[in-house]
């Protein structure tokens, strides 16, 4: 569980938990998109998204989506 001084970041690990209904990277990178909010400015990468269907360039990819 994260504290409150870090209200300001989304971290990935946490998304993933929080969506176990994803199966593929795309679904991922939508709902990293759906996900934006103005207090939310930093975007921790702190695992390896799970899918067959990740690509090499994914932390690229997502942070393109996150900002």
């Amino acid at each position: 569980m994260r504290d409150n001084n870090d209200s300001s970041m989304l971290y990935l690990s946490e998304l993933l938990m929080q969506h176990h209904e994803l199966k593929t990277f795309d679904e991922l990178v939508a709902i990293i998109k759906q996900n934006k909010q103005p207090e939310i400015r930093f975007f921790r990468m702190d695992v390896r998204p799970p899918f067959q269907d990740t690509p090499d360039n994914w932390e690229d990819r997502l942070e393109a989506a996150f900002y």
